[in-house]
């Protein structure tokens, strides 16, 4: 992202009801200050006795000049999808068949405005309609029950595909990269605190593919090497190294992670004969297999009930409301009820604190949440350093509001030095010393 900034483009901090970047005294707003302004409260957020962080679809899309190199979110999903002019592929997108018998025998159009930017949405009514063809006696809506059901695989087999087959897995960088350069800061977290956990709504393998191109280790809730299933009891686990033989000292490692997948993976196929019946597999092997994601439906609050999801998502709710937590909440718009629950409640606890980053005009549960104006509640939203970018974009926090690592502020100053001081060809004043002096 490039330093130079636009003049106009502007955001803003929230803690509570105070702007805290907010320009004063009709100064005009510098971007790059007021970043600065946010590091500087965000440094001791990221200290914080209990770390955790979710991230939602937007930390998975990259555009860079009009070009997407990470994976679109659920709108430009449903754009595609539903955009596909029947009959070019049938076998991928809705037939006309499809669409007709829809149409006809459930009353359902698949070009109507709501489903034309949501995904999410089509998804949630076509669950409905499965749930509800399960139990009709009508003869006349059951004939669209084929309909429904193959929309339904078609949907899930073009998620699932957008997620392994986007540019990283051709070689392109960027997303992958952009995920790396978030660990490699996190890790400086004080290693005399607990070890920071992620919680994703995401079903792809971008932290997975980051974390093992750096060599960093963490915890899935998956334990096993030949056959790795899911076992909850991994996330109880730590990994340490002996200091000294003798005496038996320990120390936790550093740059370790905890993962845990609220909705499901691309990666996870369900398999009888165990008592851990989830396996992680390949992705290419996962096609095979029967995936074990949760989508977007009506059932989702009773579906993420069931085992692993029951265990994850105690995992979540255990850890935001331990003493001194901070909650960073990137590229989800809270559109998921069971997860919001459990934001909700980890606010009733006093030394909780949710650091958001929303677009300012956000509706719903975002626009609840500015109208607290809880001081424990932290928003940040606007636009980022240059046109085409926003200031609550996973890039922008990365690259613009962590801290920077220790060797990263070296690097920085060196810059500066050869920038200002070099660059600019500074002489000594007269009554200094020049350099070429001998």
């Amino acid at each position: 992202m490039a330093d130079s900034q636009t003049p106009g483009e502007q955001f803003s901090f929230f803690k509570g009801s105070d702007d805290i970047v907010a320009p004063r005294s009709g100064e005009d707003f510098d971007w790059e200050k007021a970043a600065l302004r946010v590091r500087e409260s965000l440094h001791d957020a990221l200290n914080a006795k209990n770390l955790a962080f979710l991230f939602g679809s937007g930390c998975s899309s990259l555009v860079v000049d009009g070009a997407q190199r990470g994976i679109d979110t659920m709108a430009p999903l449903a754009q595609e999808f539903l955009g596909a002019v029947p009959g070019i592929d049938d076998v991928r997108f809705p037939s006309a068949a499809e669409r007709e018998a829809l149409t006809k025998h459930l009353g359902f159009d698949l070009e109507a405005e709501e489903f034309a930017s949501n995904l999410e949405r089509l998804m949630e009514v076509l669950y409905s309609f499965q749930f509800i063809l399960k139990r009709s006696t009508s003869e006349e809506m059951t004939k669209g029950k084929t309909a429904v059901d193959s929309l339904i695989e078609k949907v899930t087999v073009f998620v699932t595909q957008k997620c392994s087959e986007a540019p990283f897995s051709k070689g392109d960088p960027a997303i992958v990269d952009l995920y790396q350069a978030f660990y490699r800061k996190l890790v400086y977290r004080d290693r005399t605190l607990p070890r920071p956990w992620i919680f994703t709504t995401n079903y792809d393998l971008l932290t997975e593919t980051a974390l093992d191109r750096l060599g960093m280790p963490y915890c899935n809730g998956f334990s096993g090497t030949i056959e790795r299933r899911f076992n909850p009891t991994t996330y109880r686990y730590a990994l340490a190294e002996q200091l000294d033989l003798t005496s038996r000292k320990w120390a936790a490692v550093d740059n370790f992670i905890y993962l845990c997948k609220l909705h499901g993976s691309i990666n996870w196929i369900e398999e009888g004969g165990s008592l851990f019946p989830i396996r992680e597999v390949p992705a290419v092997a996962a096609a095979e297999g029967s995936r074990v994601m949760i989508y977007p439906t009506p059932m989702k609050q009773n579906t993420s009930f069931g085992s692993p999801y029951s265990d994850l998502f105690r995992e979540f709710q255990g850890r935001i409301v331990r003493d001194q937590s901070v909650l960073f909440v990137i590229g989800y718009s809270f559109s998921d009820e069971h997860v919001n629950n459990l934001i909700f409640q980890a606010l009733t606890i006093p030394t909780f604190r949710l650091v958001a980053l929303l677009p300012p005009d956000a509706s719903g549960v975002a626009q609840k949440l500015r109208s607290l104006h809880d001081p424990r509640i932290w928003l940040i939203g606007g636009s980022g350093p240059k046109v085409g970018t926003n200031a609550h974009y996973f890039d922008t926090f990365v690259e613009k509001f962590m801290p920077e690592a220790p060797a990263d502020k070296v690097d920085t100053a060196v810059k500066k030095v050869l920038r200002e001081l070099i660059g600019k060809g500074v002489t000594a004043g007269p009554n200094e010393a020049s350099f070429h002096d001998n």
